[in-house]
């Protein structure tokens, strides 16, 4: 007890300090103004005196300055002689040695009376009547003390002895009064309330005619009365009572005389008795409801008194509010968030509501107690043990949903109440406790919510940057969706989702308001969460084809499965995206997942007509089946870049189709070591067309293209040289004709390369054919010769040594000549 005290006496020193120092500044000041009006009095009589001493009236441009210069306070006492009073210089000497000991005087002088009474019941001295009277006396003691030094001349020049002695004896009596009710029951609860009046009354008078000081140690007095004579001596009903009433004559007091610090004060120590009686009684439920109505209505009143003091900080009237809030958040649980605590929390929510109704100010505060309510909710909310929690979300959907839209053109956070409102408690509920409504229920309320939800969002069309536009049209896009996901199985969610990204691309087009062109983009995302599974085991087939895989359509999901889960959120993105509003900032991610998601479902359709599901199928069109889809990828991006459209999309079809080529037909499954039918007829058959095929795609591309094109149509005749050896199937040793066919077949495609680039002036041409003709030459010499002997060696030299010499003159002939400077590459 005796370190609380110490802490009470100190805590007090180190706030009345600031109070002092400022009244203190304050007094000088009007001193000081005091002395200026006196000092204009006496220079008025004098100047006509000297008038007649001047040989000339004086000019008005001289007159003006001299009137300024009058009325200039820093002037005048120049002039006449009478100083102001200095202002007072703070130092640690004047504040320890003429300041704090008179007011922890007063502070002991109470603490001393109620140690005394303590000490008497505790040797049994005095009977309760007469601890009671002698307690009463003292208090009256001191009140009549401060009376009589306000009026000795010895004490009267310093108010401060008497605010002390009235301050001290207030918070005496407001401590008689509570022994004599709640300890003793000496006086009945009725008497007890009107002598509380009584001593507020007289608290009030005497803090009008001491100041500040008396106030602030009748605030103390009060608050720290109860500690002293045992808190829950009389039980905790009394003592909150007290408290409250106490509490509620110290707010009127602030709002009498203006005082914002004394509400603030009697707030701060209302709440630190909450959190005090909260860890003393953790285990007593109904004590503990009756602090919860206490921090509640100490809310409410701190709230309502803060600004009636003329505070003008924001967060300083907010606080209270705030406070409130989550002392009761907290003390929810210990009461088993039965009626009572909601009923609590939900008065306190109406107050805050109420209070920002009033003022804006209080806004803030109100948006805290919805989500500190949602918190409750989610904590409370259990069907395994029923309780007052459903009943309490659909109050509080009424209580803050109601003004919120009611009120939401008049500032953005009463649109997010409404929103926070309407739509919180109801997802709670159904997240936390699914079984309490069936499927069907659940979807007609949240599309009862969506529905208020979308009437904000209507009512704020007129203004496209309005805040509570974007934010109302999501959340009732939310909540359609979720709603209209109870009628349909969970297969079909699709549906529901495609049709709330069409109304939300429908509703930008209708608004246009930028931001609202990315909204359609979030419930396609959803749609494809929701595809989790098709998409899984696409992303296996993809995979496993990549790795090798001959026969990726047994891994296929079903079709009817693709279509349902795919198709129309697919279908949905590509149209939207031919609108290039649609998606807004994330317009890019958007077209990457629809393309290539589209991609993948035109591959699973484009594998069922031939349904390659066994090896005998796979060697009779697997080839096949793959070229005409290599064959759509390049004439898809062959065509898109040909017009000019999506060129990101052509370049990337194209690319995916040089892949395939490359991956599957030259590397991974070609057909030279995987048996696959091409076709028996000679330059028709399949491996020829496609390779020639792909290579006139990218020949009647911009030139860049032509080095691929020209490698294109070598594998082509490459291809048809080996179909002419081995007939439908690629497989097998290369015989000799077989390596002369290639030698041949490479000379004759540089030659015509040669000619056309001679022809034409096509200096890309001239070189694909000088190139290949290098490479036919080392061919010959490095591995032809090898094979052969004889007259038929002798005859592939001479042949090709003339087929040289020929082009070689032919090159010069007509190319070289007349040359001014080498043609640069094209």
């Amino acid at each position: 007890m005796i370190a609380l005290t110490l802490l009470l006496v100190l805590g007090a020193a180190a706030a009345f300090y600031v109070v002092l120092r400022r009244i203190a500044f304050l007094e000088e000041e009007l001193r000081r103004v005091e002395s200026l009006i006196a000092v204009r009095d006496h220079a008025g009589p004098e100047a006509p005196a000297h008038q007649p001493e001047s040989p000339a009236p004086p000019a008005p441009a001289i007159e003006a300055p001299s009137r300024v210069a009058e009325a200039q306070p820093k002037q005048a006492p120049a002039r006449t002689g009478v100083e102001p009073r200095p202002l007072p210089q703070f130092s640690l000497e004047t504040l320890i040695g003429g300041r704090l000991p008179i007011w922890i005087g007063g502070a002991a002088l109470v603490l001393a009376g109620f140690f005394l009474v303590r000490y008497s019941i505790e040797s049994g001295l005095l009977g309760p009547g007469t601890r009671t009277v002698l307690a009463a006396l003292f208090g009256a003691t001191l009140i009549a003390g401060s009376e009589i030094v306000r009026r000795l001349p010895a004490t009267a020049d310093d108010p401060r002895v008497a605010q002390a002695l009235a301050g001290a004896g207030i918070a005496s009596l407001y401590g008689t009064l509570y022994m004599a009710a709640a300890l003793y029951h000496l006086i009945a609860p009725l008497t007890a309330f009107l002598l509380v009046l009584l001593i507020t009354g007289g608290a009030l008078a005497l803090a009008l005619r001491h100041g500040p000081p008396t106030a602030a140690m009748a605030l103390i007095g009060g608050f720290a009365a109860p500690l002293v004579a045992g808190f829950d001596a009389a039980g905790i009903g009394p003592l909150l009572v007290y408290l409250a009433l106490f509490t509620a004559a110290l707010f009127g007091l602030a709002i009498h005389r203006g005082w914002a610090w004394l509400a603030l004060a009697a707030c701060v120590a209302g709440f630190a008795w909450v959190n005090f009686l909260i860890a003393m009684l953790v285990a007593r439920e109904g004590d503990l409801s009756a602090v919860g109505a206490f921090t509640m209505l100490l809310a409410i009143g701190a709230s309502a008194a803060l600004p009636a003091t003329g505070a003008g900080n924001r967060w300083l009237r907010l606080a209270p509010l705030v406070a409130g809030c989550v002392q009761l958040a907290i003390l929810a649980p210990a009461l088993d968030f039965g009626w009572l605590a909601w009923s609590l929390y939900l008065t306190l929510a109406a107050a805050a509501l109420f209070l920002a109704w009033r003022d804006t100010i209080y806004l803030p505060g109100a948006l805290a107690a919805c989500a500190l309510l949602l918190v409750l909710e989610m904590l409370a909310i259990d069907l395994r043990a029923p309780s007052f929690t459903p009943v309490a979300a659909i109050l509080a959907t009424g209580l803050f949903a109601v003004p919120g839209h009611a009120l939401a053109r008049r500032h953005p956070l009463w649109a997010g109440i409404a929103l926070l409102g309407t739509a919180g408690p109801l997802l709670i509920a159904h997240l936390r406790a699914p079984g309490l409504l069936s499927a069907v229920q659940w979807g007609w309320i949240e599309l009862a919510a969506a529905a208020a939800v979308s009437g904000l969002a209507w009512r704020s069309r007129a203004d496209r940057t309005q805040s509570p536009l974007v934010p109302a049209t999501a959340l009732a896009a939310f909540l359609a969706g979720l709603g209209l996901g109870q009628f349909v199985p969970s297969d079909w969610l699709a549906l529901p989702l495609s049709c709330i990204a069409a109304a939300l691309a429908w509703w930008a087009r209708k608004i246009r308001a930028p931001l609202l062109y990315e909204l359609p983009a979030y419930p396609l995302a959803a749609a494809l969460i929701a595809a989790a599974l098709p998409l899984g085991a696409l992303s296996e087939l993809i995979l496993a084809s990549l790795s090798g895989e001959r026969l990726p359509y047994a891994l296929l999901p079903a079709l009817p499965e693709l279509l349902r889960d795919l198709a129309l959120p697919v279908a949905l993105a590509a149209a939207l995206l031919l609108d290039p509003a649609q998606f807004g900032r994330v317009r890019r991610v958007a077209s990457l997942f629809a393309i290539t998601l589209g991609v993948l479902l035109l591959y699973a359709l484009a594998k069922q007509p031939l349904a390659i599901a066994t090896l005998p199928r796979f060697e009779t069109f697997g080839f096949v089946e793959r070229a005409l889809l290599t064959q759509a990828c390049l004439a898809a991006g062959w065509l898109l870049l040909r017009r000019a459209r999506a060129a990101t999309l052509g370049h990337a079809l194209l690319a995916l189709g040089l892949f395939r080529i490359l991956w599957f037909d030259l590397l991974l499954l070609t057909p030279l070591a995987e048996p696959q039918a091409v076709g028996p007829l000679p330059l028709l058959n399949a491996a020829v067309l496609h390779l020639a095929l792909a290579s006139f795609w990218l020949w009647t591309l911009p030139p860049r293209w032509r080095p691929g094109a020209a490698l294109l149509a070598l594998l082509a005749v490459l291809a048809a040289v080996r179909q002419a050896a081995h007939g439908n199937l690629l497989t097998g040793p290369i015989g000799t004709g077989e390596n002369g066919g290639y030698s041949a077949a490479m000379l004759a495609l540089a030659l015509f390369w040669l000619w056309r680039g001679i022809a034409a002036g096509a200096r890309d041409l001239r070189v694909f054919g000088l190139a290949l003709l290098t490479g036919v030459t080392f061919k010959v010499f490095l591995i032809d010769a090898a094979a052969l002997d004889g007259l038929l060696r002798i005859l592939s030299f001479l042949g090709l040594g003339l087929a040289l010499i020929g082009i070689g003159w032919a090159y010069g002939r007509f190319v070289g000549k007349g040359t001014a400077a080498p043609e640069p590459l094209t």
